[in-house]
């Protein structure tokens, strides 16, 4: 009898997690999509699409983790990777071969703040056969930006980030509006068992609830720091998509119905002056995640991007004086009194 009633028990568990899994899926992708367990997985899954022969065209400036996945991993597959500068559509033209099947692109980039234009790399790639566009949107959220409707075919979170925006859940998820993609990506994550937990998806549906009042914040508090550091004389350059300083400014006014709590600054000086900042810091914390109430920095040459060769990261602009803050939902004087005093204590001298 009590054995029983231990199985009982566990198929009712079961079928809970089963439910709450699928119900997530559903409330965040509309049935055309799946759920990983990171966006690293994510990512993995959608590499799993191509065949031996495939080639890859990838923005040159996006998260470390996928610049090693794809150096360092797709390319023992016998799949080649072409890493270009996408913010000049030319070269992404320039890049296209008879056997590319895939596109991949980050905007805003992680780190430096580039934007693509989405619409005009889809129309590119709508005169090839066969060849699908992938957009991260981890920077931006769904909030703020929507890739399928300028003309991607994939769209990619870390959901980890902005989306979940709690910092306690390590997820990763894709949306499509192609059926025949989202039945391959749904029978890879089946196949290659790289699911989140029912637990990790309950956590992320309630990150979603409160998405964009999280979201407004992140842009107000982000904004206003830019501004601040801008003014900054111990900042050379601050890089946010929302100033009319950055290059790509008129491409987010576009595509971009607003903006995150992402940036990023050079700091008057080098390495050490980078370190000095960053250790005096007190309500920034240094991690090198981002997207969650709290604000963090980070050092990208050291930390996110180390993996990154040191001739591509300067070709990038990941330079030693280069910083990355994810402005969080504290109050914004605080954040720029703590800014202000760490700059002070790194460039005591001007």
């Amino acid at each position: 009898m009590g054995v029983f009633v231990w199985f009982s028990v566990m198929y009712v568990m079961l079928g809970m997690q089963a439910f709450i899994f699928y119900w997530f899926i559903c409330n965040i992708l509309c049935f055309i999509g799946v759920v990983y367990a990171s966006g690293l997985a994510t990512t993995d899954a959608i590499i799993r699409l191509l065949k031996s022969g495939d080639h890859i065209v990838c923005m040159d400036d996006v998260y470390g983790g996928t610049n090693r996945l794809f150096r360092k991993i797709v390319s023992k597959a016998n799949l080649e990777t072409t890493f270009v500068d996408a913010t000049k559509i030319s070269n992404v033209s320039e890049a296209m071969r008879s056997n590319t099947r895939l596109v991949w692109i980050e905007t805003p980039t992680n780190p430096t703040m580039k934007l693509v234009d989405i619409q005009a790399v889809a129309n590119i790639v709508k005169n090839h056969s066969d060849v699908i566009l992938v957009v991260d949107n981890t920077f931006s959220s769904s909030y703020f930006q929507r890739p399928l409707e300028l003309g991607a075919d994939i769209v990619i979170h870390s959901m980890t980030k902005y989306m979940n925006g709690h910092s306690d859940v390590v997820m990763g998820a894709c949306a499509t509006n192609n059926d025949d993609i989202g039945a391959n990506l749904r029978f890879l994550q089946y196949a290659g068992g790289a699911v989140p937990s029912p637990f990790d998806c309950f956590l992320a549906n309630r990150g979603l609830k409160t998405l964009p009042v999280r979201m407004r914040e992140h842009m107000k508090n982000g904004l206003a720091v830019a501004k601040w550091l801008e003014d900054n004389p111990r900042v050379e350059t601050v890089k946010h998509p929302g100033l009319p300083s950055h290059p790509q400014y008129e491409i987010g006014q576009r595509q971009m119905r607003g903006y995150s709590g992402m940036l990023g600054f050079y700091i008057r000086g080098g390495l050490e002056e980078a370190k000095t900042f960053l250790k005096s810091l007190k309500v920034f914390t240094l991690a090198e995640s981002l997207g969650g109430f709290e604000s963090l920095a980070e050092h990208p040459a050291i930390m996110t991007h180390a993996s990154v060769a040191p001739e591509e990261r300067k070709v990038l602009g990941i330079g030693d004086n280069f910083i990355r803050l994810s402005v969080g939902l504290e109050d914004v004087d605080d954040l720029i009194d703590d800014l202000d005093q760490a700059l002070k204590a790194a460039v005591p001298k001007l």
